[in-house]
């Protein structure tokens, strides 16, 4: 008796463990930041976009000289004067390179903002109505996608005129396909879970389940996959421009830099011509694709901490 009277006493008058003395437990984004953090490869390739994007910005202070300035100096090798050479026009290569990246991150971003938007649109409702919206969405889904992309993209940018505004809405326009189906995969599964069940029963909005409740579970796969839509979409502008189908001189694209680059002669002899850009395009890409497997991994709900 005298120790089980002691051992009550001792846990009456043991205090509560405070919220500090536990630690402050970790919020989603941190757990989310975190695991990003631990893929270096993703770490490298945030970097050089920030970067990039801060060059393209900032493009009028960095850059050395103007970018439609000819000089008298005709695919001039690297100098003092011209860090990265001349072009055939005589321009500043390395200042068309620094404008250049403006294209680029404005057709990246610009494309799969739209697109995104779009097929988060189609996907979602398609999902959580299902039925004949379901199926009449679904197959219009499966039209778009059943054409080949750059034949299309090319038809079309031959009939609008090949410019920055027009690629952007051509792109946007055209990729919302895969948006859509992977949008209504994860509104099938969130649709049926508890929470938004009792949405339904408590006379919720439609709009109000599926773009409060709904949408947000599903952002993940969204992020990840506009992150490699991203690319796509600055590989896209590279091809149009080096066809003459994209940004058209004397604005500067990486693509249309890379179009000297069909001759013999400027492969073999005059490299400072084209390596810069192609050298670019793929460390865009490849960062960009870094940065979408880290996301990818760190957005994954299976992942541990």
């Amino acid at each position: 008796m005298p120790m089980l009277e002691t051992s009550i006493k001792n846990e009456v008058e043991t205090p509560p463990i405070s919220y500090s003395e536990l630690g402050r437990e970790e919020t989603p984004f941190q757990i989310i930041v975190k695991r990003f953090m631990k893929h270096r490869l993703a770490v490298a390739g945030s970097i050089i976009m920030l970067f990039i994007i801060l060059i393209a910005i900032f493009a009028p202070v960095i850059a050395p000289k103007e970018p439609f300035q000819v000089y008298d100096e005709f695919s001039a090798p690297p100098s003092s004067q011209h860090w990265l050479g001349t072009d055939q026009v005589g321009r500043d290569i390395f200042t068309r390179l620094i404008y250049a990246s403006r294209v680029s991150m404005m057709v990246g971003l610009g494309a799969v903002l739209i697109y995104s938007i779009i097929g988060t649109i189609v996907g979602a409702v398609s999902g959580y109505f299902g039925g004949w919206v379901d199926i009449v969405l679904m197959r219009l889904t499966d039209v778009f996608m059943s054409f080949p992309s750059l034949m299309l993209i090319l038809v079309v940018v031959s009939i609008l005129g090949p410019n920055l505004l027009n690629i952007i809405w051509i792109l946007g326009l055209l990729g919302w396909p895969s948006v859509a189906r992977l949008v209504r995969g994860s509104v099938l599964s969130l649709k049926h879970v508890d929470y938004v069940k009792s949405g339904v029963v408590l006379g919720l909005s439609t709009p109000r389940i599926l773009f409060q409740h709904i949408l947000p579970n599903a952002i993940a796969p969204i992020l990840v996959q506009a992150t490699f839509g991203i690319a796509a979409a600055i590989i896209v502008e590279a091809s149009l421009s080096f066809l003459g189908m994209g940004v058209q001189p004397p604005t500067a694209s990486w693509g249309n830099m890379l179009t000297d680059a069909q001759s013999l002669t400027v492969l073999t002899s005059q490299p400072w011509l084209w390596v810069p850009p192609g050298m670019l395009i793929v460390l865009v890409v490849l960062a960009i694709n870094f940065i979408g497997d880290g996301l990818r991994d760190a957005l994954d709900p299976k992942t541990l901490k």
